[in-house]
């Protein structure tokens, strides 16, 4: 940078004509120099002129010597800087001069600490991660190493500024710190694109930071549990690229089993996420395009739904300039049949992250996964329910939310039946904040209950009082979660009552006791429960009313749900070895080890019943071996 200029320059040497740097400002001008000008307006008493972006002043008729126009180069002399900050330049005709540079002495503004810098001129270095063209500016959404701001630059109405700079180039920014509708935002004067060194030094301070910002937090684990303690390490993992993905401003999606468990795994990385972004961006909708959670109906990754998350995805990459997004799958996403619905997002960058405790296929997904958390994969089994991961990895990325969770891994558990040991330790610590058994069991059968009517819609509002999480009035969750739980027993009890007279009962060679009913010909179709509840409903009815080994089937056209206690069923591999075996039957599904449901062809469907008994009857018993879920529902 040139020295500062301290005063007139007339000597024995030829005169001096500074040459401002766009970005400088008043501070970087002296009365009695001369500048490089140049003309901006003309009215009747003189002519406006520019000596850099933001420094201008009036040459007054007086003092021209001849007319000019708009775009007029020409040098003139800094007259007088008034106290209300307003210059007058003269014109000053000189043939020979020495023309000296002045770039502008600047600190580079944190976007983190812009709330007390309203009104001022500030520098800011970063990342392009968002543009966006609205019907006025074109708000570029610059990142550095402390937040994200929006900054706004304008051409003309709806016309793209600055159409040379793209997302991920790094930029140098000047502008005026605005508030806009209770949000910050630079009013943009100049911005031009870092190369070489400048951009170098940028990007490794960016990385850096970057890398420091995204470490997750060290927690604590809510009960002692060694079979959960060995994830923690990968959980961190992924807690780590999902705070690295929010600094980014990559847009996460999160798709989760449309139950219980899977509501006790979202909503809880939910409230995490978006907190982290309130505290890294200053756009306050950014919490509303950065982050959207979708149930899925199915135990799967359906093409129906990646088709949707894609072409959404697709859209608003074009409608809002965004990245495209982060794909977390929780309760979801670790087996086969979830392979199409990946190998279609492929075709794009869209990286995909699973939590999640069916059983996997791990040879099958990991080709297609960024990470893979399942407690199969460490030797355990789905007693882990993803609610119980995804409660801790949430903690890692938000701490400060443990409050209002220390209920969810018992809710979680509840709902998907778990039979760990630790589920003990889980309803303790929800029982020191107000919960007993008994109602931990009821906000499991609302959360069921409102799934079921949501169907796709996420009811965030709705469920996070049902949760009570992220919930503001303690009253009003206890009396939702009794009237949905009550409307919820009452609407099952109708249905058994229909149902149970058609269940049909045998004694397999392994005495075991297998029960089959016709869910689509005996329940009430289209209303709660559906076809999964209602098999797992029967289910227990028939474990408690045995107290042996049980196997139950609810079954309809062209898909049948499976349930078991006590009988050491393999339901994926059950499903492997059926589609091999009946040829033309279309065999598909999965589950965990007693829990699952296949799909198959209509036409084929005795067929395929008959041999999956013929399985079930060569299953080996074990007396100690409990259901976890009130099972999948299928796509009926």
């Amino acid at each position: 940078m040139t020295a500062p200029h301290d005063g007139p320059s007339d000597g024995p040497e030829d005169p001096v004509v500074y040459d401002l740097d766009a970005d400088c400002t008043l501070s970087d001008v002296v009365e009695g120099n001369r500048y490089h000008a140049e003309v901006n307006g003309v009215v009747e008493y003189g002519v406006f002129v520019d000596i850099s972006d933001s420094v201008s002043g009036l040459v007054h008729e007086s003092n021209l010597s001849s007319d000019h126009q708009v775009g007029d180069e020409l040098v003139v002399e800094l007259t007088d800087i008034r106290e209300n900050g307003d210059l007058s330049f003269d014109t000053v005709d000189v043939d020979e001069y020495e023309t000296r540079s002045i770039e502008h002495d600047y600190e580079v503004a944190d976007t983190g600490a812009l709330a007390d810098a309203v009104g001022d001129s500030v520098h800011v270095e970063g990342e392009v991660v968002q543009i966006k063209q609205t019907g006025g500016p074109t708000i570029f959404h610059v990142s550095d190493e402390t937040g994200v701001v929006p900054c706004a630059a304008f051409e003309e109405a709806g016309v793209r500024a600055h159409p040379d700079i793209e997302i991920g180039d790094l930029v140098h920014i000047a502008g005026v710190v605005e508030e806009r509708e209770e949000s910050l935002q630079v009013e943009v004067s100049s911005l031009d694109r870092l190369t070489g060194d400048d951009a170098d030094e940028v990007r490794a301070r960016l990385d850096e930071a970057l890398e420091r910002r995204a470490e997750p937090h060290d927690v604590e684990p809510l009960v002692e549990w060694p079979a959960l303690e060995q994830m923690f390490p990968d959980l961190r993992e992924i807690a780590k690229q999902l705070r690295r993905t929010v600094l980014e401003s990559r847009p996460i999606r999160v798709r989760h089993h449309a139950d219980g468990d899977g509501m006790c795994a979202s909503i809880p990385v939910e409230l995490a996420l978006r907190k982290f972004i309130e505290q890294t961006h200053q756009d306050p909708d950014a919490k509303r395009h950065l982050f959207k959670r979708l149930p899925s109906k199915a135990p799967f990754y359906e093409m129906e739904d990646v088709t949707r998350d894609l072409n959404f995805a697709l859209e608003d990459q074009a409608r809002h300039g965004q990245k495209l997004p982060l794909l977390l799958m929780l309760d979801n996403g670790s087996t086969a049949e979830d392979v199409p619905a990946y190998e279609n997002l492929a075709h794009y960058d869209i990286p995909i992250v699973v939590v999640d405790h069916h059983h996997p296929d791990p040879e099958a997904v990991e080709p297609y996964v960024d990470g893979h958390v399942n407690p199969y994969l460490y030797d355990e089994d789905y007693r882990i329910t993803t609610g119980m991961m995804c409660v801790e990895l949430a903690r890692m990325i938000a701490p400060d939310i443990t409050d209002e969770l220390r209920h969810v891994p018992a809710v979680a558990g509840i709902s998907d039946r778990s039979k760990a040991d630790t589920m003990t330790d889980y309803v303790e610590l929800a029982a020191e904040e107000g919960y007993d058994e008994s109602f931990l069991t009821d906000v499991g059968e609302a959360l069921d209950y409102e799934a079921f009517w949501l169907k796709y819609d996420d009811g965030r509002n709705l469920i996070n009082d049902v949760l009570n999480v992220g919930c503001d009035d303690e009253e009003r969750h206890r009396e939702l979660v009794e009237f949905l739980a009550g409307r919820a027993r009452e609407d099952v009890d109708d249905q058994l009552d229909a149902a149970m007279p058609h269940v049909e009962h045998e004694r397999l060679a392994s005495e075991a006791h297998l029960y089959r009913v016709d869910v689509e010909n005996h329940a009430y179709r289209f209303t709660y429960p559906p076809p999964g509840k209602t098999t797992g409903e029967i289910h227990d009815r028939k474990v408690e009313e045995t107290g042996e080994p049980v196997i139950t089937i609810g079954y309809g056209p062209d898909f049948a749900v499976l349930r078991s206690d006590g009988v050491r069923l393999d339901i994926p591999e059950m499903v492997s070895e059926l589609n091999d075996e009946i040829v033309g039957g279309g065999v598909s599904g999965g589950g965990h080890l007693v829990v699952g449901s296949i799909k198959f062809v209509q036409g084929m469907r005795e067929q395929v019943l008959d041999a999956l008994v013929e399985k079930m009857a060569d299953a080996e018993l074990d007396e100690n071996l409990q259901s976890t879920s009130i099972g999948h529902e299928s796509d009926d």
